[in-house]
């Protein structure tokens, strides 16, 4: 497996091994031994979650709060979806920056998001089925968000406003500039 590092500390774009023949292919969609060895890192991941979504549907930017804050290991089985990570980490250097990846069934990569991140993502296909694994169980009561479109973080979002599609949780949440991180 190859790593790569983000712009900022934190997230890294995992890119397995694939091998393919004229039968299709074949990959280990996530080995725990390799993973520590490629990235130093070492989560045991409790919890496999899978949504499956429309074009322009955006779920996030989602986070737990500690101490049931969430590391996540994200990847589509099926389609494209832009992935973006926002640094809610208070004191650190890259704290309201995001590191973002296009996510597909063609380019097999994972994205490894640490604790003390917001996380969301916009469906660019006309479908996708998206799976990440979760270091820490779902608590409905650590459960935080913030807008989609804050101005202060100035996400670049690869769909026009008239397609996106949001839920009625992810159209109230707090104003970044009055967020005050867990973290």
């Amino acid at each position: 497996m190859k790593v790569t590092k983000t712009a900022i500390e934190g997230p890294l774009i995992i890119e397995p091994r694939v091998f393919g023949d004229d039968r299709g292919y074949f990959f280990e969609s996530y080995n725990s031994r390799a993973f520590e060895v490629a990235t130093g890192v070492n989560p045991l991941f409790v919890q496999d979650n899978q949504s499956f979504s429309t074009y322009g549907v955006i779920r996030g930017m989602h986070f737990q709060k500690p101490p049931y804050a969430q590391a996540k290991l994200v990847s589509v089985v099926q389609g494209r979806v832009f992935d973006i990570a926002v640094d809610i980490r208070k004191g650190s250097s890259s704290y309201g920056k995001y590191a973002a990846i296009e996510l597909s069934s063609e380019n097999q990569l994972r994205f490894y998001i640490p604790r003390g991140f917001a996380h969301g993502f916009v469906v660019l296909s006309d479908t996708a089925l998206f799976q990440y694994k979760c270091d820490n169980y779902y608590t409905p009561q650590a459960e935080g968000a913030l807008p989609w479109n804050d101005p202060d973080l100035a996400i670049e979002w690869p769909v026009s406003l008239q397609d996106v599609i949001l839920s009625d949780k992810d159209k109230g949440s707090i104003s970044f500039k009055d967020f005050i991180s867990p973290f």
